[in-house]
């Protein structure tokens, strides 16, 4: 009787892409080159394993086995297969693409954890089952989050980046140039303050044009101050001060 010469460990792989990669890794297999017949009767026999063992198959295993034999069949009796533009499907083009970019995210994943692994030992954050606590007690994801793996991931950022490349309008970023200056800041509050011998910060803030203007305004009170041109005066309150002009300026 012919052995395999392995033994699959089911908890080894967290989806379907993962036992893909096992296949390859274990073969020395091309990524870029698979050779389909091949790793379809490995993924089916494997899938054979699972249903001997009555292990639930779920659902990612069985489309992934659904499309490497579309694949296969159609390398047997090859016929167009064709999109809603007329082109023609590539199915093992893309389930190449899924697997490379999967192969990324799990190699990121081990750099992630090497660092995450590094970390723990630079400083113990504190307070770790209180904010657990506090953040369970606002989510209602944990359920959804127990049962999500790095195929589950890959799926979503395949969807977001089709949808991203497929929007029908593009992003337009507007950047707008402001009219202001510190020194012009600087110029308008010296003229004020020699109108009105006192200015209310609060006043500043209601007067100001927009929030940009307030800010361009209180980097140049800051600056004035800096340069001993004012001096100020605290009243009692959140934000309560006046500026002046200082007097001891010889």
């Amino acid at each position: 009787m012919q052995t395999t010469g392995y033994e699959i460990k089911l908890e080894q792989f967290e989806g379907p892409f993962d036992l893909l990669l096992f296949f390859i890794e274990r073969d020395e297999l091309n990524i870029h080159d698979i050779p389909i017949s091949k790793i379809t009767d490995d993924f089916l026999d494997y899938i054979q394993k699972m249903q001997s063992l009555n292990i639930e198959l779920a659902s990612e295993f069985i489309f992934v086995a659904s499309t490497l034999m579309r694949i296969k069949a159609k390398m047997l009796l090859p016929r167009p297969e064709l999109d809603d533009a007329e082109n023609e499907i590539d199915l093992k083009k893309e389930l190449t693409q899924k697997l490379i970019l999967y192969k990324q995210f799990k190699e990121i994943c081990e750099q992630l954890r090497t660092l995450e692994e590094e970390r723990n030992r630079l400083h113990a954050r504190g307070n770790i089952t209180l904010d657990n606590k506090r953040a369970r007690s606002k989510d209602t994801t944990e359920e959804e989050l127990s049962s999500f793996d790095l195929y589950k991931l890959m799926m979503v950022y395949e969807k977001l980046m089709f949808n991203f490349t497929h929007r029908l309008q593009e992003v337009i970023h507007t950047v707008v140039k402001f009219p202001y200056t510190i020194e012009q800041q600087k110029k308008a509050i010296t003229e004020l303050i020699e109108i009105n011998q006192k200015l209310d910060f609060r006043q500043i803030a209601k007067n100001s044009e927009n929030k940009v203007q307030f800010v361009f305004n209180f980097l140049a009170i800051l600056e004035m101050l800096q340069q001993r041109l004012l001096e100020i005066q605290i009243g009692t309150g959140y934000n309560s001060f006046w500026i002046e002009k200082r007097t001891d300026l010889n």
